[in-house]
């Protein structure tokens, strides 16, 4: 990809915040207010094959605002900050060329950190032990991924991303094939982007914000979510053992739980009530993750939309 050049007067407005709490909305109306695009920065929206679980935006939104990195990827394709970096970059550099502004819209924390800072390259990783932590972590949970990165890169787990498997199997993936913490590669250098970052984060009371999280949930059942988490149980997960593994990306909420019912492992109303849970501690790590971030100016969501029609200014 080439380096986007200098975009003089360009600005990304990135809105961020957590699931549930109104962003895609936020950015639909910023983006039609700015006449421009936006590039989506959540890590699960961007695979065609999951829609109500990972809440994609609507045809109808979609339509609306034209959109980047929203079912862009396969489940198959390997999508990691990196990744988004360099689509994300190439994606504003095509919007700047003809927009003076870009909305950026997600809860990724990373995504967002990557293509606001840049993000360290990651020395090469044997594919083998890629497979067999994949396979180990699927097989095992997570528990066994947390005991094998505490035991084997202490200084990482120490760090407090011990939560998270994506995190976790990348870490414990570098030490294996490198024999150093994944830690020794992130440098903290921060490189300046050639146009301007407005950052906005949007939040609402926690038991405001953890009932429309479980009420969307029960949403997301009402429009289908059992029969799509078992039509990618039955297409991804089902062969695994005739195919390699099964797609580290449906490891996410929504589907992992139902997975579980589908295999018998526990009840319909214990797996939709662990979604519910799942989703607000997620809301919970992401919160967290952007308070750190002393760029962000919070809002609540109604406040966020009664400013937008000054953004111009």
């Amino acid at each position: 990809m080439n380096t986007p050049s200098a975009a003089k007067g360009k600005t990304a407005h990135i809105i961020v915040g957590p699931t549930a709490v109104g962003k895609t909305a936020a950015a639909i109306k910023l983006g039609i207010q700015l006449e421009t695009e936006i590039l989506s920065a959540d890590s699960r929206q961007c695979y065609k094959e999951l829609n109500i679980g990972v809440a994609r935006p609507t045809h109808d939104e979609l339509s609306q605002v034209k959109h980047h990195f929203i079912a862009s990827f396969s489940i198959y394709d390997e999508v990691n900050a990196g990744v988004f970096e360099t689509y994300g970059l190439q994606q504003l550099h095509n919007i700047f060329s003809l927009k003076d502004n870009a909305v950026v819209v997600g809860g990724t924390g990373l995504y967002i950190k990557a293509l606001c800072e840049g993000i360290d390259a990651l020395p090469q990783i044997d594919k083998a032990i890629r497979a067999s932590i994949i396979q180990d972590y699927n097989q095992h949970g997570l528990a066994w991924l947390r005991a094998q990165v505490k035991q084997k890169d202490s200084l990482f787990f120490d760090s407090g991303e011990n939560q998270n498997p994506q995190r976790l199997m990348r870490a414990l993936e570098v030490m294996l094939s490198t024999g150093q913490s994944i830690l020794k590669y992130q440098t903290g250098t921060r490189v300046e982007r050639p146009f301007l970052i407005r950052k906005y984060g949007l939040d609402l009371p926690r038991e405001e914000l953890y009932t429309r999280i479980n009420n969307r949930v029960d949403q997301m059942m009402e429009a289908g979510l059992l029969h799509e988490a078992e039509s990618v149980y039955n297409s991804y997960v089902l062969p695994s053992a005739v195919l390699p593994l099964t797609p580290p990306a449906l490891n996410t909420v929504g589907y992992a739980e139902l997975f579980n019912y589908f295999k018998g492992l526990q009840t319909l109303p214990v797996a939709i009530n662990q979604i519910k849970q799942h989703t607000r501690n997620y809301a919970k790590r992401q919160l967290t993750w952007f308070r750190k971030d002393p760029a962000i100016e919070w809002m609540a969501p109604s406040a966020f939309t009664r400013r937008v029609e000054i953004f111009m200014d």
